[in-house]
């Protein structure tokens, strides 16, 4: 407070760069502040956990471990497609959901087709494949 005019706020300056200037605020201004955003920060925290979990729940699964289990069948399965060469990983895209492995895409001949889905079977983790390949000449 200013001794002359006792209403006015003193003004002092701040630590930033030496040009901008710093207001005293009193003391339960301050904590209200800071406990409107220590609230805001508790239900940015608990919304995005809710978002994040609420992922998995849409997509059938009941944990964070069984959406790693799957990506990590699915990066498997591309990677045996691509070490065998008469599979073309390109046109063949694949997904898994609880050890269920669905193949998409094009394939060539129905040897491509089998081969892809005997790959895919023959994969750690793998309970079930769906074969959803058209061949495509």
């Amino acid at each position: 407070m200013n001794e002359r005019n006792p209403g006015r706020v003193v003004r002092r300056p701040g630590k930033h760069f030496g040009k901008q200037a710093h207001w005293d605020l009193p003391n339960q201004l301050k904590e209200k502040v800071m406990k409107y955003a220590r609230a805001l920060a508790f239900a940015l925290v608990a919304g995005a956990t809710i978002v994040s979990t609420g992922c998995s729940v849409i997509r059938g699964q009941e944990t964070v471990g069984a959406y790693v289990d799957d990506a990590s069948i699915t990066t498997a399965v591309k990677a045996k497609f691509v070490e065998d060469k008469t599979v073309d990983a390109g046109a063949i895209k694949v997904e898994t959901l609880n050890g269920t492995v669905a193949l998409s895409g094009f394939a060539k001949s129905n040897a491509e087709k089998a081969q892809a889905e005997v790959i895919a079977r023959n994969t750690k983790g793998v309970r079930e494949v769906r074969n959803n390949l058209a061949v495509r000449p």
